[in-house]
């Protein structure tokens, strides 16, 4: 896929995905309106839009890294050329999904609704299955022992601090024993 189909095809499932799932639901849930009595401290207001904040710029990078690492987009139907495994991908395996749950995490923390919590909760379990069930077995299909390296060191959910490095393990394209 060329850099310019896959950037229109990230920007139309970025729109059709998260757009969908982090905007336009708790749009429909709430309306954007807050608790008539906000209950909670400003500072968790506060908290709320910088977790907003970072989930969308998050968002950004992922798809970002699809077009221009992977060479491809983050949807199914268009699937990236190689396996994207740098920037944060480097740190976790699922920041996509983490920063529509940080994202969706804000935005109940700034309009404290509880059905947002009830948002968040399914949501969550939705996308942890889909990648249980669906994205790991289409990867490791797709991308075979290199993507089982990587997952064997990169987490899904809880980020480690120190960033994965393809050079340094065998099999990974550009590591000397797989030349």
């Amino acid at each position: 896929m060329r850099t310019p189909s896959a950037t229109l095809g990230s920007a139309l499932f970025f729109a059709a995905a998260p757009g969908v799932v982090a905007g336009l639901t708790p749009l429909w849930l709430t309306g954007w309106r807050p608790r008539h009595h906000l209950l909670w401290p400003v500072p968790l207001g506060i908290i709320g839009i910088v977790l907003v904040t970072a989930g969308s710029l998050v968002l950004v990078h992922a798809f970002v890294r699809f077009v221009t690492e992977g060479l491809g987009t983050p949807a199914p139907i268009a699937p990236t050329r190689h396996l994207v495994v740098g920037g944060l991908y480097r740190h976790v395996r699922n920041p996509m999904y983490l920063a529509v749950i940080t994202t969706i995490a804000g935005q109940t923390l700034i309009l404290q609704r509880g059905i947002l919590l009830w948002y968040l909760a399914t949501a969550t379990a939705v996308m942890v299955a889909f990648v249980h069930l669906y994205e790991q077995r289409a990867l490791r299909a797709r991308f075979g022992t290199q993507y089982e390296q990587y997952a064997q060191a990169v987490p899904g959910w809880l980020p480690r601090l120190r960033p994965f490095h393809p050079d340094d393990h065998p099999g990974h394209p550009g590591h000397p024993a797989a030349d």
